[in-house]
């Protein structure tokens, strides 16, 4: 029986940076991000740095939508038509349509095959997850079986930010205007956690971000001890240098990855946190148990 290519698939939400993209040949599908009832592709047409600026002028968060239909398929055709297998990582469909919408355009071919993973996860927390398959697929493994390794890799996979602001987070519905200002007032910066796909708020921290990320990460060094070797993330939505530098240091002191990867979100991520969020985002060692800030 002749082996069938893999293609590996990610919407873009899994903030992998242009550089990773290119090396394990991913190929991105755009959510969408209104901005005046105007729909732009994320990272095609539109900047964190211009969402900023939008909200700021507006005192509004954008719309975020799942990728487009039309898209889907004409980034599928060209795999369907060689009768090629495409696997799929989308953002967790506890958040978004998108999964649904990929496994709806895949029925409009007959060659080909694609499987529709869903990450139960966000930035780079499915990031973590495409990177595995595609290491798998450039080993020659069928999908089958990079399917079934990424579903197993999935509840392994540890993600959380820390926001500078709840402004944000305010303005999409996502907590009281109340709340926001309280905890601005008083310097407090929530762990947002990813658990069973959805967003959870963890720890709630105090002070200055600089120290504050501090706190969070060593908050976490049992776990990043015992975590996966292989790669571990900082992803933020435009950071000061330094502070990101002081996060990579405290990585690079715990002498335990063998890559450390700085990757900025995109727009929709940027859209629903705001400037300033950062995160660390591993793999965690076989057989731990849940865990967080």
């Amino acid at each position: 029986m002749e082996e069938r290519r893999v293609r590996i698939f990610a919407d873009s939400t899994c903030d992998l940076s242009e550089e990773l993209i290119g090396k394990y040949g991913i190929s991105i599908i755009p959510l969408c991000i209104v901005l005046d009832e105007k729909s732009y592709y994320d990272k095609e047409e539109l900047t964190p740095e211009q969402i900023f600026a939008w909200a700021e002028k507006n005192r509004k968060t954008p719309k975020t939508a799942a990728v487009a239909f039309d898209y889907v398929k004409r980034m599928l055709r060209p795999c369907m038509e060689a009768g090629e297998d495409v696997i799929f990582f989308g953002i967790s469909e506890e958040m978004s349509t998108t999964c649904n919408v990929v496994r709806l355009a895949a029925r409009e071919f007959e060659n080909g095959r694609v499987f529709v993973i869903d990450s139960r996860n966000l930035s780079t927390g499915i990031g973590l997850q495409v990177l595995h398959a595609a290491e798998l697929a450039a080993q020659g493994l069928p999908a089958e079986e990079i399917v079934a390794g990424a579903e197993r890799l999935c509840g392994r996979i540890r993600a959380s930010f820390v926001v500078d602001t709840l402004t944000y987070l305010a303005r999409g519905g996502r907590c009281s205007g109340a709340t926001a200002l309280l905890a601005n007032t008083l310097k407090l910066h929530p762990c947002i956690q990813v658990l069973d796909g959805k967003m959870e708020v963890g720890k709630k921290y105090r002070g200055g971000m600089a120290k504050v990320l501090m706190h969070y990460v060593k908050d976490m060094e049992e776990a990043l001890l015992g975590a996966d070797r292989k790669r571990v993330f900082i992803t933020h939505s435009g950071m000061d240098a330094g502070i990101v530098a002081r996060v990579r240091e405290y990585l690079e002191s715990l002498e335990h990855f063998d890559e450390i990867h700085e990757t900025r979100a995109g727009g929709v991520i940027s859209s629903h946190c705001g400037p300033g969020t950062l995160g660390v985002l591993f793999i965690a060692g076989t057989g731990e148990e849940k865990g967080g800030c």
